[in-house]
């Protein structure tokens, strides 16, 4: 993602964050463009918002416990007891090197009574790891810090590093307990991901830069805030950060006491993400939060004064939220009517109850940006609710004592599909396919599985089974044989940590689960076979053409080392037509800029002022073919938290600079399910040559707050090489008349060709960068990075096409149409970005 600084604001926090936050600055990655946006505060405790009272005081909360981690005893947890064998395969020390660490092999006690302070933040930082506020970023110290079950009293920060998967037992979920004389000192929240630093290169900014922080889970945990007195402010976690990370299985006890001062998390930047399964009880803010943008799901707010404060967004998807006795639930109005902070959120498939405020906005007819606040509700259930949108002057849509629904609604620019059409009240609400749903009606969720009631007995061990993951030997046949043999068994595998270097396909079939570890378990393709342009191969194959059933991946990252022309990172073919789809839940693509890509700063790094041409493109930068391609064949797929990305710069940077590079992979994610049934949520393409996200011939798919960038060397050279077109794969012809002649052939965010039933709450498509120079996509210089970047193809055959909250940067035409365009960016400003709330396309291309 980018990381120059890009803007927007944020508004003060609801805490004093001392003067190392001045008001929210919204970093990008290699430029400072900085607008600070004016400072509001959300409602005070025991005020009222437009004359409706806050309740006097808050009530008893109860611990709510999501999900499986409801168990009574303290069950054994596979994950702790399976054999320890990881490799960090290109650390100078991979032999010695710890991947797992046990904290109570670090002397944590977890007994409710000792200080574990020290053996936590030992378990953390052993190693040489990537230190906060010295070092960008590395691959090379990726750790997995366990927790049994436990209480785990902390006197002061946990502080977060790089590359840290934090886990605990999700059968016994492990608390980690503030003491009453906790102290921030040093850090923000019981566990700070990301500093400020005090001194140092990075010193007044977070420990690293929150759009480059990657690769970092938290997951079944509970965050016990309850002894620090509630005057005093407090937060669960400090989380400025990026893609390929999540909060899963989290619960938040904070203080409920009158004048409750605390917060559960807190985000004032990054370019996200995802989160799902986290419970809020009391405190003054549930969520504290400000971000590029960010899809969350299933998070419960009990007892909170403010449920969601949102400082400043781009894009937000919420769905499946519970919003109980609350004050306020959803706070958008930051910036006030003058400068609205926030540029869209989308809310569905959620229930507020017993809270005399639903949502507040701070949108108008005449706020500015006019784009921005913009907001589109859809399945939302209201209980006893005094108002559900409360406007700067009033209501702008009354609750009811007893119970509704709201069906649809929506503030801002509507494109049905002309416009724009300035409009806020209710909408005809999406007509959801039945095999996107659940037997409720809501759109099918499913959390990331941890397997917590399997038994050690039943998983297989890839390293045991024979494959090194060394990052040197060639683990083609061993891991092959591995994933069979788990198959046939019955079993699930898990692929301990280590880079598998491949030569030929890997074969996933049908009934297959595989387990990664860390984050840090890659399948690496090498060499001739994926090394031919014109007889692309696929790297990783699920399913063969035909085949059904179902499979299950998490945790894992395909990638491609040197030269690989050919290479198709995965290719997914599995036929799952009822039932329970198939699902990939942090399965990742990353191609470049690491350790042992041979594809770094030495090999690639920009040369924006060299103009680049066939003949003197760097071939040994062409990497991959395509990331992720959806046959035809395929249905019945669940996609959560993933990154198909092309890396921008290097993350092993031996300047520890984030240095840009220029790599090359034609294509994205090509979707061509004849049936579709698939959903995506929270998943970004980035940097491809020709497309991010392209839809053929498909139907039936949902998608949860999409993100893309296109390619930041583009139009140097432009989407025309060094890939030839393949009409086989239906590529967009790139010639002078769909693109301007000032920035030539720039690659689409996102295509949509003879398609229908395409759902998307929340698409965000970015152009940053015209040949590594952003003042193409500064605020006031027209949009010029790239003048289209979302075509919908295929006349009356593409309809049923939905848009809620499109927000695009640094583009002039947001949508075109069978190559007419339908929106321009200068209609519908906001607040970096550009947003339309509501496009339609309805049935037969009407």
């Amino acid at each position: 993602m980018l990381g120059s600084s890009i803007i927007l604001g944020l508004s003060t926090c609801a805490f004093a964050l001392n003067a190392r936050y001045d008001g929210g600055y919204r970093h990008a990655r290699d430029n400072d463009r900085v607008a600070k946006p004016s400072a509001t505060r959300p409602p005070g405790y025991g005020h009222s918002v437009a004359g409706v009272p806050y309740p006097t005081k808050l009530g008893n909360y109860t611990s709510i416990k999501p999900g499986p981690t409801s168990v009574p005893n303290c069950a054994p947890y596979w994950l702790e007891n399976i054999k320890h064998q990881g490799l960090a395969s290109f650390n100078s020390n991979p032999e010695s090197y710890q991947v797992w660490r046990n904290v109570k092999d670090f002397g944590a006690k977890g007994d409710g009574v000792t200080d574990d302070t020290a053996a936590i933040q030992q378990a953390i930082t052993e190693g040489n790891r990537c230190t906060p506020g010295y070092c960008e970023s590395s691959t090379n110290t990726p750790a997995l810090v366990y927790f049994p079950g436990g209480t785990y009293v902390i006197s002061s920060s946990i502080i977060d590093y790089y590359y840290t998967q934090i886990i605990g037992n999700p059968n016994c979920v492990p608390v980690i307990q503030a003491a009453a004389n906790f102290s921030s000192t040093g850090g923000l929240g019981l566990i700070d991901a990301s500093p400020y630093q005090g001194a140092g290169p990075r010193v007044g900014r977070t420990g690293y830069g929150p759009t480059n922080t990657f690769f970092r889970q938290i997951r079944n945990i509970v965050l016990d805030m309850t002894k620090i007195p509630a005057n005093v402010s407090a937060t669960g976690i400090h989380w400025p950060t990026a893609q390929t990370t999540s909060l899963q299985n989290v619960i938040f006890n904070m203080n409920a006491a009158n004048g409750t001062q605390h917060q559960g998390l807190f985000i004032e930047e990054g370019s996200g993400g995802f989160m799902t399964d986290l419970v809020f009880n009391g405190g003054n803010n549930g969520f504290n939060v400000g971000n590029q943008q960010f899809t969350t799901r299933n998070l419960t707010f009990n007892n909170v004064n403010t449920a969601i404060n949102q400082l400043w967004d781009w894009g937000w998807t919420y769905t499946s939220i519970k919003i109980n006795n609350c004050r306020v639930g959803l706070n958008v109005s930051a910036g006030g009517s003058s400068a609205v902070n926030v540029g869209s959120i989308t809310l569905l498939d959620s229930e507020i109850s017993n809270t005399p405020i639903g949502i507040t906005t701070s949108r108008t007819n005449n706020s500015e940006p006019a784009g921005a606040g913009s907001l589109y509700l859809e399945n939302v259930k209201l209980s006893n609710v005094g108002v559900t949108v409360l406007g700067p002057n009033g209501p702008y849509l009354q609750g009811s004592a007893g119970s509704s629904v709201i069906a649809a609604w929506a503030d801002g620019h509507r494109y049905l599909p002309n416009g724009p059409v300035e409009a806020r009240g209710p909408i005809a609400p999406s007509k959801r396919p039945a095999t996107l749903l659940d037997a409720s009606g809501n759109y099918y969720t499913r959390s990331k599985p941890q397997y917590g009631s399997v038994p050690l007995s039943q998983f297989l061990s890839a390293r045991d089974l024979g494959a090194a993951g060394d990052g040197e030997t060639d683990d083609t046949k061993a891991l092959n044989a591995a994933i069979l043999q788990a198959k046939k068994e019955g079993k699930i595998l898990f692929i301990d940590a280590g880079y598998y270097k491949v030569t030929g396909t890997i074969y996933v079939p049908p009934g297959s689960k595989l387990v990664g570890e860390a984050l840090a378990t890659v399948i690496l393709s090498a060499g001739e076979y994926f090394n031919d342009m014109s007889a692309p191969r696929v790297v990783v194959q699920v399913a063969q053409p035909g085949e059904q059933g179902t499979v299950e991946l998490s945790d894992l990252f395909f990638s491609t080392k040197g030269q690989q022309k050919g290479a198709i990172l995965m290719e997914y073919n599995l036929g799952t037509y009822s039932g329970e789809p198939s699902g990939l839940w942090d399965v990742h693509t990353r191609v470049g800029g690491f350790a042992g890509s041979d594809l770094q700063t030495e090999q690639c790094e920009k040369t924006p002022d060299v103009e680049i041409t066939k003949a003197n493109l760097v071939q040994e930068c062409i990497a991959a073919y395509m990331s992720f391609h959806i046959t035809k064949f395929a249905t019945g797929l669940y996609m959560e938290n993933n990154w198909l990305w092309i890396a921008d710069h290097d993350l092993d940077d031996a300047r520890n600079n984030n240095t840009q590079i220029t790599i090359y992979a034609g294509r994205g994610l090509h979707i061509e399910s004849l049936r579709g049934r698939l959903w995506l949520y929270g998943t970004a393409v980035e940097h491809h040559v020709k497309y991010e996200y392209q839809f053929v011939d498909t139907r039936d798919v949902f998608m949860g707050q999409i993100q893309t960038e296109t390619a930041y060397y583009q139009p140097n050279p432009d989407a025309t090489i060094p890939f030839p077109e393949d009409r086989a794969l239906s590529d967009p012809v790139f010639t002078p008349s769909s693109n301007s002649s000032v920035n030539a052939a720039s690659g689409w965010g996102l295509r949509i060709v003879r398609s229908n039933n395409i759902l998307g709450y929340g698409v965000g498509l970015y152009s940053f960068f015209d040949n590594y120079s952003t003042a193409c996509s500064a605020v006031g210089a027209g949009a010029r990075c790239q003048t289209r970047i979302l075509s919908i193809e295929g006349d009356r055959n593409s309809y049923d096409i939905n848009l809620y909250n499109l927000n695009t940067v640094g583009t002039t035409q947001m949508i075109t149409r069978d190559g007419v365009d339908l929106a321009s960016n200068v209609d519908n400003n906001s607040t970096f970005v550009d947003t339309i709330n509501v496009f339609r396309i309805n049935s037969f291309g009407a």
